[in-house]
């Protein structure tokens, strides 16, 4: 067995999207060779409907895979082939634009007016670009979950873990997708293919991941009355844990426990060319794309 080395650590930036909505991204728009085949990941999150409820109008996607998990509130989608629904708490949506497709997401508060939901984009190689969309749409009672002797459970989004395989399949990525809690200062490790890149990103609670060069955790940089001080802290919100080759890795939770998103995948590496929500492998190609869209051609009929 091999820890995978923590490679880096950062946290969620504030990012205005769609017409208005206010989230946080954690990665995107980058190095696509970064976390090959994932391209993007944003945690839209809001106390009062103001934040979210202008959502993401109208758009196109085209050479991806979205994945949608909802906590709380709810978001409305529909698109070009006629497909409408809601994703509500504890839902998950994993539509592949495939050749072309055009949809809006608009997100609902609870009673509260609390809405938060993730939305991770995936790759798809050359051979899938221009296939057929799809939507699994899939809630939460569907979704396995399984609790661990010491408390710890698990939630199998997308992949197998522990004796169970979540209900979204047929993934150009062959991703593994779950969502992580911790109890309140327990240790645990969890395996991940070596293959894959992984990446983890906290949303609840603190916790430290251990990292096979630094064993007592991360070394954080953080700047208190003007003067940058190394020490070794908790991760927390909003944070994303990039993790290097290995085949497992092992958090140490906090006085209030963690929860995070553990996700892998198989890097496609292939050419990326992209511009926002239409990723494909050369110029050319985008190209393609964009004149489709403004000569009304972008959808391709059923076949």
């Amino acid at each position: 067995m091999s820890l995978r080395p923590v490679l880096n650590q950062s946290t969620a930036q504030p990012h205005v999207e769609g017409a208005g909505v206010h989230l946080h991204r954690a990665f995107g728009f980058g190095d696509p060779t970064q976390f090959d085949p994932f391209l993007l990941f944003d945690d839209f999150r809001g106390e009062t409907p103001r934040d979210y409820m202008a959502g993401f109008p109208w758009h196109p996607h085209r050479g991806i895979e979205t994945i949608t998990y909802v906590l709380a509130g709810a978001v409305e989608h529909g698109d070009s082939l006629g497909n409408r629904g809601t994703l509500k708490r504890g839902d998950v949506q994993w539509m592949t634009a495939g050749s072309g497709i055009l949809h809006q997401e608009m997100p609902k508060g609870n009673a509260k007016g609390q809405m938060h939901g993730f939305q991770l984009w995936a790759n798809l190689p050359k051979a899938l670009k221009m296939t057929k969309p799809r939507y699994q749409d899939v809630k939460s009672n569907d979704i396995p979950e399984i609790m661990d002797d010491d408390g710890s459970i698990v939630k199998v989004i997308v992949g197998s873990f522990w004796g169970k395989t979540g209900p979204v399949d047929g993934i150009a990525a062959d991703p593994q997708y779950l969502d992580v809690y911790v109890p309140p200062e327990k240790k645990k490790t969890f395996k991940i293919d070596t293959r894959r890149h992984a990446f983890a990103y906290i949303f609840e609670g603190a916790g430290k991941f251990a990292d096979s060069s630094r064993p007592r955790g991360v070394l954080l940089e953080k700047e208190y009355k003007g003067e940058e001080l190394n020490i070794r802290d908790l991760s927390g919100n909003r944070t994303l844990i990039e993790f290097g080759k290995g085949d497992e890795i092992t958090v140490q939770a906090g006085p209030n426990g963690i929860r995070f998103l553990l996700v892998s995948g198989a890097p496609i590496q292939e050419p990326v060319a992209w511009h926002g929500p239409i990723v494909m492998n050369t110029k050319a190609e985008l190209q393609q794309a964009m004149t489709e869209l403004r000569n009304g051609t972008f959808i391709k009929p059923a076949h």
